[in-house]
């Protein structure tokens, strides 16, 4: 069946947008509209989702970035959409991929941190991830990287809606290798972190992973990956590509060491960058270009203290670990050919959790019982320049407290303490110490202030109000309406 373009484009525009937190839907069917086949064709449309870790908001070329080049990134966002406003749930490894995959802030659900090895907890067997929301549609599903939801069994990727995974259970860090029990005998640092596993399945494939394996863990994901594509191709499919870079410690393979001006940390991301090519290319090899919805973003803003090793947040204020701009702020670029126009920019916020929401809403499936805290933004893919963000506000958490809340253009930070850079950073491979500093309550224009230097509180004290009531009220929302993690 071939569907019109146009009738297409003026369905999805007219479908409504999905529950907040609050809504429950009667029943699954009430909550699933049609679904929204590709435009020129009846095949619902896959979704190939790259994430890297701890990559800063200004590590792309067409962000800013400088040292070295990301030529096949630079085309993804020249032929889609740049979002500059892209948000995480919260500026921490675990804790942001639970939000993506769930549609949920994690203080929701209980997935807070970023879970070690033997964890006790993780992601619970009632929520439901993006891979089972897709699967509603008979998707193939496949993760591809690093998972950090639980390293038991239990936990793992294929009792959560994968059919295949491949990748390391959490950080790339969390080995004897540790910049912080170097200096400690084997034993003793076993005991702090045990050797790192790479999986496949459910299966330990490799124990002990070295620094040599972790040199071709991108080229090993993106062969993966693209072995996925090539056997999947003949019907829809949901590919999650979780780069275990540029987290540290860096590595990088022999085709891309010393390629950049940068250094190490810009011949991983040229790597990256090269990876993505090899998936772009793939899905026109096998004629998939227009059927298939590519996204690509990172998982929470740069490590600043490891220095010559961490990236960059460009002009935004602080980095991973913490409420500020810089931690909270990511790149995100993403291409449908046909549905998102080619070359746009938007500048509206958005955040992670809406990716779960607009995919139900694209492809006709049901959300769960409980609801999710993301909205349906299909209209900031498809209408980037003119669009409204469908949210009143996003929540910024750390750890158990709010520490801000974006509306708008507006940025309102509750009295809060947080981490900041003592001095210089760290160098190769090696982490520069932090000091704790405390903001009082404070107000930001981000249109004119990105770097969030100067608080105008004082001068907007109805907008501060504004912002101050309505993080009162999510907080106590979600106090009221908080799920538990999973636990052994």
């Amino acid at each position: 069946m071939i569907i019109d373009r146009g009738l297409l484009l003026g369905f999805l525009l007219g479908l409504s947008t999905f529950a907040c937190p609050a809504a429950e839907p009667a029943n699954e069917e009430a909550a699933r509209p049609a679904a929204s086949p590709r435009a020129g064709g009846s095949r619902l449309p896959n979704l190939v989702l790259i994430m890297t870790d701890d990559q800063g908001w200004a590590d792309l070329g067409t962000f800013g970035a400088t040292g070295f080049e990301t030529p096949h990134l630079d085309r993804l966002a020249a032929e889609g959409v740049r979002f500059t406003n892209w948000y995480v749930p919260q500026a921490v490894c675990g804790a942001s991929r639970a939000g993506l995959l769930t549609g949920c802030y994690p203080n929701r659900i209980g997935m807070l941190g970023a879970p070690g090895p033997n964890s006790k907890r993780g992601i619970h067997a009632g929520e439901m991830l993006l891979s089972e929301l897709v699967k509603q549609k008979g998707y193939a599903t496949a993760l591809v990287g690093k998972w950090h939801l639980g390293d038991h069994r239990k936990f793992l990727p294929l009792q959560h809606g994968f059919d295949e995974y491949f990748g390391l259970p959490y950080s790339n860090d969390m080995w004897p290798h540790h910049p912080g029990v170097r200096h400690l005998p084997m034993e003793k640092r076993l005991q702090r972190w045990p050797h790192l596993p790479l999986i496949e399945g459910n299966e330990v494939v490799n124990p002990k992973v070295t620094g040599e394996d972790q040199k071709n863990l991108t080229t090993r994901y993106t062969e993966k990956a693209l072995d996925f594509i090539r056997r999947r191709k003949a019907a829809p499919f949901f590919l999650y590509v979780a780069h275990s870079m540029p987290h540290v410690p860096l590595y990088v393979s022999p085709k891309f060491e010393g390629k950049s001006k940068q250094g190490l940390y810009g011949d991983v991301i040229m790597e990256i960058d090269w990876s993505v090519g090899q998936i772009l290319k793939a899905l026109e090899d096998h004629g998939l270009e227009k059927d298939t919805i590519v996204l690509f973003t990172s998982d929470n803003g740069p490590w600043l203290s490891y220095g010559n090793h961490a990236g960059s947040a460009g002009p935004l204020r602080e980095g991973k670990g913490t409420a500020w701009e810089g931690g909270q702020r990511v790149p995100c670029i993403a291409r449908w050919p046909g549905t998102i126009p080619a070359g746009t920019v938007c500048h509206q916020p958005a955040m992670h959790i809406d990716l779960f929401p607009t995919m139900a809403a694209l492809i006709g499936a049901g959300l769960p019982a409980h609801g999710v805290d993301g909205k349906d933004i299909r209209a900031l893919f498809e209408q980037p320049a003119t669009a409204r963000s469908p949210h009143e506000a996003y929540y910024f958490f750390w750890g158990r407290a709010l520490h801000a809340v974006r509306s708008g253009k507006w940025s309102l930070h509750f009295p809060h303490a947080y981490r900041s850079l003592e001095g210089a950073p760290g160098k190769d491979g090696l982490p520069g110490p932090y000091r704790q500093l405390r903001t009082p309550l404070a107000l930001f224009d981000l249109e004119s202030d990105p770097g969030q230097a100067t608080d105008v509180s004082g001068m907007h004290p109805d907008v501060t109000a504004r912002l101050k009531a309505l993080g009162e009220r999510f907080a106590a929302d979600l106090k009221a309406r908080q799920r538990m993690p999973g636990s052994l």
